[in-house]
């Protein structure tokens, strides 16, 4: 790089007066004061006050221009250079060089503009005090005004009582100065690789790479901005699919302002989000996602830590555990200030530590004061700029309101159950290994799979996989006493349609899906269609079960009726015909000996699970019972529960001779003439009941 420089500054075009090219050597800077000044040092017998400038040479190397001061401490016919003034020249004290008077021609050389990149001079000696570019520039163009600048060049530059400072000539910009002169406003400027300096000169200055200078103001350059993004970054290589909609709203959230240069952030007054919170059923992919996007970002590994860990049963332990979570970002935000790189911070299972205070019971108040210290990290009085903290929890309910207002976890995910077009990217994620070494039959229709995985989670998509390669696997045993693995049946192995199909029915039931066995246990016997009443509620239900598909909103239904009628049974029926993915029953059996609150929050769970399915169906059985009502308590009406329903259905007993026998035909149980005796003796009793 610096052989580059050198050669680009000895190809630009210079102009000076031929003095003849005396041979002189270099020498040290009499001074550390003369250091400062950043010019070559002469002996007042060499040159007198007219010369200004020098172009130095040597008999292979480029040349050099330098601004001179005179001192009489220089031995003649010697120039005295500082220490970085020999690095930038590639000079040797001692060494011959050629040395001649140099002019600059103002209409050529004249800047504009200097971007110079800044560091500290002695790395040992660094400072966390912000350095005001503004001001900079303003004693830059007082120290330095009329002297000599190339591209590459180096020098030390004084700065108030801060530590001393390197500079590098990054970039020079020469002024058209004719075009200024025949009033030309928007005349423009030249790249050089020589120039002089003015007072009117723009002064910027850049951050070196790696530098922890806490550059501020508005002469701090546009410093090239590394994206934290990881360019090659792909969430289905990841092992994350279905998400695409979520990742898109965290990526605005979280990281668009992280990814925009800061001059811009700073331009519009942008703060960036310190928090995350991911919440939804379990095995959707929260945990999964906090991971990976420590794989997303160009930045160094999270800190994965779950809730339970943070709690200590120690005084104070549990808050110092906080603390130190935080510490390597304050750290590095004291030494390096904007230019931190980003802290990563996941809190998996963080309702353990975040319960809304007052909410645990016992005089420890522990829960409180880690709820309290985390929120001084956050968003304290010295909060942190440099961090992203990721919350992942089950139970966005308990979780302290305060934590969730703007400035803190203000961006909530919900990471909901897969769509069928998730479904099958997860699918095809979790097959891939499968596919590339052509162990998956032909057969194996990866979105018929979808279809037929509705409300299942991520993980119990990942699940199926397992178990339809295990039914597979079990084919390569040999059916003997001993478990003997078939070779010839190795080479052959193919996981099939037949094996999903098989797991589908006997391995794998999603844990938002339908109560299977619960609902057949209500309609095992079947339903009998033993007239116009039955026939008409079911049509009904279909109606109602349309309008539930067709984003009517809630349907809510109540069968009422004589006891053993066959409320439930119907109601089942019209649960099962609806085929919906989630169909989940509320029975007051399973609530016995449960206080009121803990049914309120078992009723709560029901209907909080079937929000979270496009179309769900809940069967509340003997829903009196679950209200405590009695015969002697309030009926329905006062209760005012009827108006809740958006239609009530009653469901009769038998009242006619011929719908008895349908009932009896309908259970094959009876012959065709004990139905007729049967029939005839009811028909016989209600002739005597009438007299």
């Amino acid at each position: 790089m610096v052989n580059m420089i050198q050669g680009l500054v000895a190809k630009q075009k210079i102009s000076y007066v031929n003095y003849g090219v005396p041979r002189m050597k270099a020498g040290k800077c009499p001074t550390d004061e003369l250091s400062l000044t950043n010019c070559a040092v002469v002996n007042p017998q060499d040159f007198n006050d007219s010369v200004k400038h020098i172009e130095v040479s040597t008999s292979s190397g480029p040349c050099f221009v330098f601004t001179v001061k005179s001192h009489k401490n220089v031995l003649p016919s010697t120039i005295g250079f500082s220490f970085l003034q020999r690095k930038w020249a590639t000079l040797s004290i001692g060494q011959d060089i050629d040395v001649r008077p140099f002019e600059f021609d103002t209409n050529e050389h004249t800047l504009a503009k200097m971007i110079l990149e800044v560091d500290f001079h002695d790395k040992k000696r660094t400072n966390f005090e912000t350095y005001d570019s503004d001001a900079m520039a303003r004693e830059f163009s007082a120290q330095f005004h009329h002297q000599s600048f190339s591209v590459g060049q180096l020098l030390v530059f004084p700065f108030q009582e801060l530590p001393l400072l390197i500079l590098i000539v990054k970039e020079l910009e020469g002024a058209d100065l004719n075009a200024i002169k025949s009033g030309v406003s928007s005349a423009k400027s030249r790249e050089l690789r020589i120039g002089q300096c003015f007072p009117n000169t723009m002064i910027v200055f850049d951050k070196s790479e790696g530098s922890s200078v806490n550059l501020v103001g508005k002469s701090k350059g546009k410093t090239a901005h590394r994206s934290i993004i990881n360019l090659d970054w792909d969430f289905q290589n990841m092992g994350v699919g279905g998400l695409d909609t979520e990742f898109s709203a965290i990526f605005r959230r979280a990281f668009a302002s992280r990814v925009s240069p800061p001059e811009i952030v700073e331009q519009l007054g942008c703060k960036h989000v310190k928090g995350i919170l991911l919440y939804g059923p379990p095995g959707t992919g929260k945990t999964l996602i906090a991971r990976q996007i420590g794989n997303m970002l160009n930045a160094r590994a999270p800190k994965i830590v779950n809730g339970p860990q943070i709690l200590d049963k120690y005084v104070g332990e549990s808050e110092a555990n906080v603390r130190r979570l935080f510490a390597e970002a304050e750290e590095d935000e004291k030494r390096l200030g904007l230019d931190s790189g980003l802290h990563i911070i996941i809190l998996d299972e963080i309702d353990a530590i975040c319960k809304s205070r007052g909410s645990v019971a016992g005089a420890s108040g522990v829960h409180d004061t880690v709820v309290n210290q985390l929120l001084a990290k956050i968003d304290g009085v010295e909060q942190l700029n440099n961090i992203l903290v990721i919350g992942m929890t089950n139970r966005r309910d308990m979780i302290d309101e305060a934590l969730l207002r703007p400035g803190r976890m203000e961006v909530q995910m919900e990471i909901g159950l897969p769509s069928e077009t998730g479904r099958a990217q997860i699918l095809k994620i979790h097959t891939a290994r499968m596919r590339d070494n052509k162990k998956i039959a032909s057969d194996v229709d990866l979105q018929e799979l979808a279809v037929l995985t509705k409300n299942f989670s991520g993980a119990e998509i990942e699940g199926l996989v397992r178990a339809a390669q295990s039914t597979a696997l079990n084919r390569l045993i040999k059916a003997s006493n001993k478990a003997e693995v078939d070779p010839e049946a190795v080479e052959k192995l193919m996981v099939e349609r037949r094996d999903f199909l098989h797991a589908l029915e006997n391995d794998i039931k999603p844990a938002f899906g339908t109560s299977s066995e619960a609902l057949e246990l209500y309609i095992d016997r079947g339903i009998i269609d033993w007239g116009e009443p039955i026939r008409s509620l079911l049509e009904y239900g279909a109606i109602l079960t349309q309008q539930a598909q067709s984003d009517f909103g809630l349907v809510s239904v109540l069968l009422e009726g004589p006891p053993n009628a066959g409320k439930t049974a119907l109601a089942a029926q019209l649960a099962k015909n609806s085929d919906f993915p989630f169909i989940k029953i509320c029975r007051p059996n399973d609530m016995v000996g449960l206080s009121e609150s803990a049914k309120c929050l078992k009723i709560q769970k029901f209907f909080d699970d079937a929000y979270r399915s496009e179309l769900s169906c809940i069967l509340v059985d003997n829903i009196e019972r679950l209200l405590d009502y009695g015969a002697i308590g309030p009926l329905l009406e006062e209760l005012e529960m009827l108006s809740i329903f958006t239609a009530v259905i009653r469901v009769p007993n038998i009242s006619k001779c011929e719908e008895l026998i349908a009932v009896l035909e309908g259970t094959d149980t009876f012959s065709k003439s004990q139905i007729a005796t049967i029939a005839q003796k009811v028909a016989d009793r209600r002739v005597a009941r009438a007299f």
